[in-house]
């Protein structure tokens, strides 16, 4: 049976329900920094922690691959034949940072500037020994059901 793996360690919590990615944050100024860094871009500092980052954010920009990214790094299927479109995004966390991710949804009907979104977890591939490479993505954030709204 195929065992779900992260595209690699260190970007989010894993293994986890929730995931949450892994950013540092600087002790002095409070910059917030994604992937995490040992020194912070704005300040000059080199003492910063690791934090959890929000999991929830707006679309603060985005577009649409349509077309194979360079392998490597990218991972996936990149023959132009069979190659899937998908987005691609910056996502801003409140008061932390905005990060660079693949969007869940590739339909531009379907985003917008300011919409919520959530992280989650998506496959992108398989590894040599047959695992289900898993990297982090934003999802837009279900508008809650008439029911949800009255309760």
């Amino acid at each position: 049976m195929a065992t779900r793996v992260p595209v690699a360690e260190g970007i989010f919590t894993w293994p986890s329900d929730e995931p949450r990615l892994l950013g540092s944050r600087c002790t002095t100024c409070g910059n917030h920094m994604f992937p995490a860094q040992g020194g912070c871009p704005k300040c000059t500092g080199s003492d910063t922690e690791t934090v959890e980052l929000s999991p929830r954010g707006t679309l603060w920009t985005w577009t649409i691959q349509g077309f194979p990214p360079k392998s490597p790094p990218f991972i996936g299927n990149d023959d132009p034949a069979t190659f899937r479109p998908f987005g691609v995004g910056y996502v801003e966390l409140p008061g932390q940072v905005k990060v660079e991710s693949r969007l869940t949804v590739a339909d531009p009907s379907q985003l917008s500037v300011g919409m919520e979104m959530e992280l989650v977890l998506d496959p992108i591939g398989t590894d040599e020994e047959g695992n289900e490479i898993v990297t982090f993505a934003f999802a837009p954030v279900a508008p809650p059901t008439p029911e949800e709204v009255t309760s």
